[in-house]
């Protein structure tokens, strides 16, 4: 039996996220910046970036993936288990590889870009090992870190991205509304977040009944287990009192949008509530900043500024806010736009971005726990879009 290296197998109708012509104004930005760095050829390894330029959102189980993209070809590089899977939600050509020979995964990448040229990879993403393969198998004339300038890219949304993002602060936002009504003394945080989870999920499939339904969650998060912005869900038996953290994560292919909530079971105290009042007082402030020309790092200061006056600064865990996108717990990060110190990126118009100041009390003081809220803003040209509709804030958030 003559076995082959690589094959093409098409089936099916084609369903994509977004338009023909969305990919290709986005290949078209891609293939400018290849000019500008001197690329022939980019061979894209992560998630976010192939679902970005392709739509195809791949799963790995040890297997690797690729999209090449040259002057005049995009070719996503799947393996033989997907069969057409890949090809029907990917824009452009689809290679599939298959596992009767190693390497034949960089066999099919050769094929698309011969080798001696110049080729452009992710220098966050491609492992060592996978990397001394590119060199063997292309034996690239040079080979250029082209990560920075599709991160870039990524942060400037189009208006069909738009759209999407304010579909998933919705379906967050029914999350939230779930939550909020599932949660009784003696629940346990998994059943609550499993409510929350599945009303997300049927809303996606009600809003996007052509979708690939995946990765949706819920963070629920109650007592001692708030102090930790991404602390898993547990079993833990909800009481009279405790602090909880909301956090409800609608994925929609490969975009992420987020929900963030402190509530209190029942009854709040007047040391937590002091605490929650000035968070919540530090995220309407820091709402009001992000507008178009302010940085990132300027924003941060001016809010460390307004913590520190009121002596909570030392109880700040984390930046204040981060990009939305393409991106996911396990996958993907624009990490040039974040409400951190050091990053001085300017807000523009069409970029996407959360504020969630969060404050951790330690167990044992007045007030211990967690307090986050998070809220997700498009920058205008004026100033910012608050797409987030779920309610903060104690007159809303003491229930059950």
């Amino acid at each position: 039996m003559n076995r082959p290296e690589f094959y093409r197998f098409h089936q099916g109708d084609r369903v994509l996220p977004f338009t023909p012509q969305e990919y290709d104004d986005r290949l078209g930005g891609l293939r400018a910046a290849m000019d500008a760095a001197g690329v022939d050829a980019c061979v894209f390894t992560s998630m976010h970036n192939i679902a970005y330029y392709s739509g195809f959102l791949y799963c790995a189980f040890g297997r690797p993936y690729a999209l090449v993209v040259t002057a005049s070809e995009s070719v996503t590089i799947s393996a033989g288990i997907d069969a057409g899977q890949p090809w029907r939600r990917c824009h452009g050509d689809n290679i599939t590889y298959t596992d009767w020979a190693r390497n034949n995964y960089w066999r099919a990448i050769r094929s698309v870009t011969g080798t001696g040229r110049s080729i452009g990879y992710e220098g966050d993403h491609l492992t060592l090992a996978q990397k001394a393969l590119l060199d063997e198998f292309l034996q690239p004339s040079a080979a250029r870190d082209i990560a920075p300038a599709t991160m870039r890219q990524r942060m400037h949304k189009s208006p069909a991205e738009l759209d999407l993002i304010r579909h998933g602060a919705q379906v967050a936002d029914i999350g939230g509304y779930a939550i909020r009504d599932a949660i009784r003394v003696g629940a346990r945080e998994i059943n609550v977040a499993m409510a929350g989870r599945d009303a997300m999920e049927l809303e996606i499939a009600r809003r996007f009944p052509d979708a690939e339904y995946r990765d949706t969650w819920v963070w629920f998060q109650s007592g001692i287990n708030t102090d930790g912005a991404h602390n898993p869900v547990t079993a833990r038996a909800l009481q009279c009192g405790d602090i909880l953290s909301l956090n409800t994560f609608p994925m929609i292919s490969g975009y992420y949008t987020a929900l963030e909530r402190t509530m209190f079971v029942g009854q709040v105290d007047d040391a937590s509530l002091a605490i929650w009042q000035a968070n919540v007082a530090a995220h309407e402030y820091g709402m009001s900043l992000l507008k178009p020309g302010a940085t990132c790092a300027e924003v941060t200061e001016q809010i460390n500024a307004f913590f520190a006056e009121r002596d909570l600064l030392h109880y700040r865990t984390f930046g204040y806010g981060h990009s939305f996108g393409v991106l996911s717990h396990y996958y993907g990060r624009e990490a040039g736009l974040e409400l951190r110190e050091d990053i001085d990126t300017v807000l523009e118009p069409g970029m996407v971005i959360s504020m969630e100041p969060m404050l951790t009390i330690p167990h044992g003081q007045p007030g211990a726990g967690g307090y986050r809220e998070h809220d997700i803003l498009i920058i205008t040209e004026t100033g910012n879009e608050n797409i987030t509709g779920y309610p903060y804030g104690p007159a809303f958030n003491v229930v059950g």
